[in-house]
């Protein structure tokens, strides 16, 4: 089976996955655009999500191992950085962050990140929109009348669609904040 979903809060991305394991469906395969490919089973599975900046080679070697020691295999990840996937089945031992530091860097990580792309994203949305604004029909405001009307009904699905990076940046900002608050 094959979901397409895109996710900007990796949290909420971690338990959408788990609702599938529970719904008895376990990743297989997650590509970059969003398509996760699961499979039918009978145990029970849990997953769990972490972000990585840029490793090394042998420094993600002795990442994979040491989270593969304690039964975890990586679904999707690599030395790049981005969201690691880990997934395993379930036992008395579901989460991949062993004491309080760990996960207070793990948000620290995921702090950064988002706010890094928010910051850039939100950066490139006012140079965009600066001189123009989201409606780009030339000479719209001098319109008059019923020309003025069907000019801004026809625009506004166009402004609207131009609103979703200024609305991605803001969500990836909240995400950021969701994250501050959990490591202070």
């Amino acid at each position: 089976m094959k979901k397409f979903k895109l996710f900007v809060d990796i949290e909420k991305e971690e338990n959408w996955l788990n609702e599938q394991l529970q719904k008895g469906y376990r990743c297989k395969a997650i590509n970059g655009l969003g398509v996760y490919t699961f499979e039918k089973m009978d145990e029970q599975y849990v997953m769990r999500l972490d972000y990585q900046r840029y490793v090394a080679k042998d420094k993600f070697e002795n990442y994979q191992s040491m989270y593969e020691d304690f039964g975890w295999h990586l679904v999707r990840g690599d030395t790049i950085g981005g969201i690691q996937y880990w997934q395993k089945e379930a036992d008395d031992q579901t989460e991949i962050f062993s004491d309080r530091q760990s996960a207070n860097d793990y948000y620290k990580r995921i702090m950064n990140y988002t706010l890094s792309l928010g910051f850039i994203l939100s950066f490139l949305c006012f140079l965009f929109y600066r001189d123009n604004g989201i409606y780009l029909t030339p000479g719209l405001w001098d319109m008059e009348g019923a020309l003025f009307w069907k000019a801004l009904l026809f625009e506004t699905p166009f402004a609207l669609m131009r609103l979703v990076p200024v609305m991605i940046a803001i969500l990836l900002l909240s995400s950021s904040y969701k994250a501050y608050r959990k490591c202070s």
